[in-house]
């Protein structure tokens, strides 16, 4: 899941994008209200985790504008406010579930896994192309009876290959969608990420699936042949695996 975290303080911030980056999710992770505000108008998120007490912009006027926008993605409350009328004023500004600190990490994932299943996103915790599965739980890839772990990136990228099958991807989209918000991948970060995860294919004779289309990007394309309801005609751009 793309999943947008909002907490001012650094030591619930850090290990709770630690967390959620080990569980595959990709987060844009920032402590200010305003440039939250700022991201959910660029970004289509499939969770969004709001601590209620933040600079510029607090938790609850976010879910409220997130709502009036007309988005339509879970949202998560984290506070220490703890009291009944706390939490209705929570969930009567917008949001589906409210979580009060100090956050106990298990429950914490696990809240989120739930929420994920109600994301308008969401399309089940296993996605499959012809012969191959990607397992969004427990972050595996498997064909032929043969499973292989992937690293979170690896796994996002599979993953957002997976939810785009046949499609030319840019690099730009690749970048946009895999490296959170502030980062700056380096120059063949792409290239290194494409690289790795064709080296975890190899081990289910899925490599090859990984086209590189010349100048433009990559596109994930079972072999004419396997048990896919359509091919594509081949493509001239289209070139042999780095």
């Amino acid at each position: 899941m793309r999943i947008l975290l909002v907490e001012d303080d650094r030591d619930l911030l850090e290990p709770l994008q630690e967390a959620l980056d080990a569980n595959g999710h990709g987060v844009d992770a920032v402590g200010n209200g305003a440039i939250a505000q700022w991201l959910i108008t660029q970004k289509d998120y499939d969770l969004l985790i709001l601590d209620w007490m933040l600079p510029e912009v607090d938790g609850l006027r976010l879910c409220q504008y997130y709502r009036q926008s007309g988005k339509g993605s879970p949202v998560l409350m984290l506070t220490s406010k703890d009291t009944t009328l706390d939490k209705i004023t929570g969930l009567d500004a917008g949001a589906d579930d409210y979580l009060v600190k100090p956050v106990d990490m298990l429950e914490f994932l696990a809240r989120v896994r739930a929420l994920g299943r109600r994301s308008p996103l969401w399309r089940g915790d296993i996605l499959s192309l012809a012969d191959l599965t990607l397992n969004l739980n427990h972050l595996t890839v498997e064909r032929a009876n043969k499973t292989v772990e992937l690293s979170g990136r690896e796994f996002q990228l599979m993953e957002y290959f997976m939810r785009h099958p046949q499609q030319v991807l840019t690099r730009i989209q690749i970048e946009e969608t895999i490296w959170t918000w502030g980062e700056e991948p380096e120059s063949n970060a792409i290239t290194t990420l494409v690289r790795r995860l064709r080296q975890r294919l190899r081990g289910l004779n899925a490599d090859s699936w990984i086209e590189t289309v010349y100048g433009i990007g990559y596109r994930l394309r079972p072999p004419t042949g396997s048990d896919t309801p359509a091919s594509l005609e081949s493509n001239p751009n289209v070139q042999p695996p780095i």
